[in-house]
């Protein structure tokens, strides 16, 4: 958000209580990840050098024609930044893990469907990708803005096992309420998800060399460029009013003048409700996950219903090929939206699948959404990380702070290049 408003022209100081970029989207060497899970543990020297780690606290990739590239690109922070594509996508059904179909050619040999079903997912494939919102001709006689995605569906004959990988692997939902609303959304994210395949071909997502907290520090290297201010090790002691509108935040006796506070909701804790709790396990594995074709990146998604959930569980596996571990170590990071008392053992799905764990950080965390919207107290929340391991909610929330600080939708087109735009020394 502070390299958006200093793109705009705004007058930008970023405070971080953190000494490192990105706050809870940060990416830890390995002294830091003991630091924070098992602070009276040391590295065993078999894992390799803490500087050959970069281990995303919260795992998330980037869909290739999806909103977060779009903001890169209109922000033009790609010039700090370097991508890989993921190898792979899978899915799981029954416990056997399968690559995610994503076209109507793929649909026909993947091994999740018999011959029948083969030839109905087809079919749907075909309808999703020729789909043209403008075009009442494409929308098979219904219309998509009222009836819902069960509808369309049964329309193609699919049966439920197909309707699981179709809604979660693909439109990735984190539950299966789209069924019963309007099936135009459900429609353009499976559009979405083939498009972003059809960039590099191996799978939708590509992900930022050393790991997501390159992230924010490009978008810290922008701001600055254009004026912006980022501290770290900075706390923000207490956010100051006047009659009832925010006009500064107190740090360390000094306080910081200011228009508007925008924050994560650690910050602000008498303006926020939980609306529940994720759970992490980051695992340093020695050997690729069974069953990926050896990928050395992978996203694999074990729907809720395989597992009589209520929510989807994901796996994010990256390795020494996104510099983000030791050679020969790979990093999986399992997550889920907690249902039970017992968060750690709600992984257990998915932790069978990545076969023996050289090493384990759990982690459960309380997630919160704003209790306003900011408009009258000038304080602009975020909403908590979720369990998805991919951007498009969290994006999604940015466009909507955008909204309202300006009261305007963010255009995302590839900004144009001025004088002011070449790349830093």
């Amino acid at each position: 958000m502070s390299g958006l408003l200093s793109v705009a022209g705004k007058k930008v100081l970023h405070m971080d209580r953190n000494n490192y970029y990105g706050g809870e989207s940060a990416s830890l060497n390995l002294n830091q990840l003991y630091e924070k899970f098992k602070p009276t543990q040391k590295p065993p020297a078999e894992l390799g050098a803490s500087r050959e780690y970069n281990v995303d606290l919260i795992p998330k990739f980037i869909l290739a024609s999806g909103l977060l590239v779009k903001m890169l690109l209109h922000t033009d922070v790609t010039r700090y930044l370097e991508f890989k594509s993921i190898e792979g996508s899978f899915v799981v059904r029954g416990s056997k893990v399968h690559k995610v179909p994503a076209s109507d050619s793929e649909a026909l040999k993947s091994d999740l469907m018999g011959i029948l079903e083969k030839r109905r997912c087809k079919k749907f494939f075909e309808f999703a990708q020729e789909f043209d919102e403008a075009d009442p001709k494409t929308h098979i006689g219904m219309d998509m803005t009222k009836v819902p995605m069960k509808n369309v569906f049964n329309h193609f004959g699919v049966d439920a096992n197909t309707i699981d990988f179709l809604g979660h692997a693909l439109a990735l939902y984190r539950d299966d309420e789209y069924l019963t609303q309007p099936a135009l959304p459900t429609i353009l994210r499976v559009r979405l998800y083939c498009e972003s395949l059809g960039k590099y071909g191996k799978s939708p997502y590509i992900y930022p060399l050393y790991g997501l907290g390159e992230l924010p520090q490009g978008f810290a290297r922008l701001s600055a460029i254009y004026g912006g201010t980022y501290m770290l090790n900075k706390p923000a002691d207490q956010i100051v009013y006047e009659n009832g509108v925010v006009v500064g935040v107190k740090s360390e006796g000094e306080i910081a003048k200011c228009d508007m506070v925008i924050g994560d909701p650690s910050y602000f804790p008498d303006k926020v409700r939980q609306t529940g709790q994720v759970v992490r396990a980051i695992c340093v594995l020695t050997h690729p996950v069974p069953d990926t074709n050896n990928a050395e990146s992978c996203q694999i998604i074990i729907p809720q219903k395989q597992v009589n959930r209520k929510s989807d569980i994901y796996i994010a596996v990256m390795s020494a090929g996104n510099q983000v571990c030791a050679k020969g170590k790979f990093i999986a990071i399992v997550s889920t939206t907690v249902e039970t008392a017992n968060p750690e053992a709600e992984l257990a799905p998915a932790l069978r699948l990545l076969g023996p764990v050289s090493e384990q950080f759990v982690g459960v965390y309380n997630t919160y959404e704003p209790t306003t919207d900011g408009t009258k107290d000038k304080c602009f929340i975020s909403t908590s990380f979720d369990a998805t391991s991919h951007f498009e909610s969290t994006v999604e929330d940015v466009l909507n702070i955008w909204k309202r600080i300006t009261g305007k939708d963010l255009e995302l087109k590839p900004k144009e290049k001025g004088p002011e735009d070449q790349p830093a020394e």
